[in-house]
């Protein structure tokens, strides 16, 4: 049975289970498929050719641009921009001749921006307002508010929560210039 949905605009080449819970305000565009117990938040805007597994939770108000892919296991905070091509796994011993495997889970905190194109290995963390950069391939837990990107992705800096990288300022406290906030980056 459909679950009720308010103001809520999905293309009609989107796939859309009816078991998913889809918050007031998404919108799904042209050929993203959503599978069943799904649950988003309000306000999301799920581009083009973007699928999202079972069971995925994604807070309010996230974006996520054409043909991301987001597999079972992964749990998404508020305000998450996930760029073009992103992909999350949740198998690390991946065979096709394997039917039962062990998921492993992902947290994305709050406010995180994942680029183009990179790829986020399972059973890791993102803190809240870090940043991946383009191509990286996320393989630890990232801490909040880092900025990182490579093969495999390493810390490189720290950005605030408007994306702007800071300098530091003294221990874990950094100072962001464009927005003349200072962050300590251990809270």
């Amino acid at each position: 049975m459909a679950k009720e949905r308010v103001n809520v605009k999905i293309h009609p080449t989107a796939e859309v289970s009816d078991e998913a819970e889809l918050g007031e305000g998404c919108r799904i565009w042209h050929q993203a498929q959503i599978r069943e117990r799904v649950k988003l938040g309000k306000n999301c805007n799920i581009g083009k050719g973007v699928y999202i597994d079972f069971n995925v939770i994604m807070g309010d108000e996230c974006k996520a641009q054409n043909y991301v892919c987001i597999y079972h296991g992964v749990k998404i905070g508020s305000k998450v921009f996930l760029g073009p091509h992103s992909t999350f796994t949740n198998d690390l011993y991946p065979r096709a001749c394997v039917s039962e495997f062990k998921v492993y889970e992902t947290t994305v905190e709050d406010g995180v921006s994942i680029c183009t194109n990179a790829t986020i290995v399972c059973g890791h963390k993102i803190g809240k307002y870090a940043m991946v950069g383009a191509g990286a391939v996320v393989t630890k837990d990232v801490p909040q508010y880092a900025l990182v990107y490579g093969n495999p992705a390493r810390v490189k800096g720290y950005v605030c929560e408007m994306g702007h990288k800071m300098k530091k300022k003294k221990a874990t406290l950094y100072h962001c210039e464009t927005c003349k906030t200072d962050v300590d980056i251990s809270k």
